[in-house]
């Protein structure tokens, strides 16, 4: 394996121990890890979680610190995820909740964590 294979297999090992860690602080809150890494044919969602009021999309991000963790989502992207958490809840309409928002979990190289609540309304 290459050194560029190598980065790949570790970054994509470590976007998964994110996305578990991510997973842990929800639930922690109350929320119900509804899909894992749910793939459409727009885009993929890190996590869909629920209570009884809200259903939430989230992407996590990591990176070496927490801000650089909440600038790696770009515009783009956020289109992209909008338009994916529309798909899913169209082909699952039991996941449907009076509320929708999207969420960001960044993740720091220590694996300190931040939760943005609703940080696509910006977008």
């Amino acid at each position: 394996m290459n050194t560029r294979q190598l980065r790949g297999v570790q970054a994509h090992a470590s976007g998964l121990n994110a996305e578990t860690q991510a997973a842990k602080v929800l639930e922690g809150v109350g929320l119900e890890v509804l899909a894992r890494r749910r793939r459409t044919p727009i885009g993929e969602i890190d996590l869909i979680v629920a209570d009884a009021e809200w259903v939430i999309a989230v992407e996590v991000k990591q990176r070496k610190t927490l801000k650089e963790s909440a600038e790696a989502l770009s515009q783009k992207q956020s289109q992209r995820l909008l338009a994916a958490f529309d798909y899913v809840l169209s082909v699952r309409p039991e996941w449907g909740r009076p509320n929708t928002r999207f969420d960001l979990v960044v993740v720091d190289q220590k694996g300190r964590t931040r939760r943005i609540q609703d940080a696509l309304r910006a977008f």
